[in-house]
């Protein structure tokens, strides 16, 4: 029986073990890519995937107020970023398998799914350098708690492409973007070479998903006759109160294809 890209992606959101998870991730990505190279790429299909995706037993998820401060000039500290970078990495794999097989019903090029595939590979390679970084420590994935907020992001938006579209890649990933060059700075001075190598990775690839947030994002207003940045600020006002906060990256932001008129209107008090 042929599989199908939506019970790949399905498989993975349903997979609760973090390591196992980004290994399971780059293997179903493999599989979709090689189809599409060889040109015959595997059904899209339909699926229905859970609301939530599995998680490992640990860490233990609290609301994000609840969440311990990192104190960054401490070991402790840094290595409690690590582990932060770690959760977020995990959910981004969900978040990027999770558009695959959420909006089936929306017709969408191949290309689409290809990106959002190469991005959730991009993810779990990033998850495994993270989690590589932390086992250095003495210590891995789930070790420290974590917060739950990231996954209502995509809750709010389950109904919504153009919506997960403008608050995941072109929000919360472009945040990644303004934050990822102070953390390597960060780990540069304390001399965490596996680190900063890790971050600069993740800061490099980073852009791409940001851009293919973007790119899709006004590939629907243009078939849908809407004006991409008032769609986008109509979008982040309703499911991302409070806007995006500076210091913003604009270098990288543009190089994503967010110009500044994008995101400084939706700033609070501008």
């Amino acid at each position: 029986m042929t599989t199908t890209l939506a019970a790949l992606a399905t498989e993975v959101l349903t997979c609760p073990e973090g390591r196992g998870k980004a290994e399971l991730s780059r293997r179903n990505a493999a599989t979709w890519l090689a189809s599409r190279e060889a040109g015959t790429p595997l059904p899209i299909g339909t699926a229905q995937p859970p609301d939530a995706p599995a998680r490992p037993a640990k860490p233990a998820l609290l609301d994000p107020r609840d969440v311990p401060r990192r104190r960054p000039g401490t070991e402790a500290g840094r290595t409690a970023i690590l582990h932060a970078v770690a959760h977020i990495e995990l959910n981004a794999i969900d978040l990027h398998w999770d558009v695959v097989a959420r909006f089936t019903g929306t017709p969408m090029p191949l290309g689409f799914y290809d990106d959002w595939v190469r991005a959730a590979d991009d993810e779990s390679r990033h998850f495994i350098l993270m989690d590589d970084c932390l086992r250095e420590l003495g210590m891995e994935y789930g070790s420290l708690d974590a917060h739950a907020g990231m996954w209502r992001a995509a809750s709010d938006t389950a109904h919504d492409l153009p919506a997960r579209l403008a608050v995941v890649p072109m929000v919360l990933e472009a945040r990644g973007l303004d934050v990822t060059p102070g953390m390597i700075d960060l780990f540069s001075k304390a001399g965490a070479s596996s680190a900063v190598s890790a971050l600069q990775t993740i800061y490099a690839e980073e852009v791409s998903h940001v851009a293919y947030g973007a790119k899709w994002f006004n590939w629907i207003c243009g078939r849908d006759g809407l004006d991409p940045k008032e769609a986008f600020h109509t979008l982040v006002r309703r499911y991302f109160p409070g806007g995006p906060k500076p210091p913003f990256n604009e270098e990288k932001r543009a190089e994503a294809g967010m110009p500044p008129d994008f995101y400084w209107p939706l700033v609070e008090g501008t």
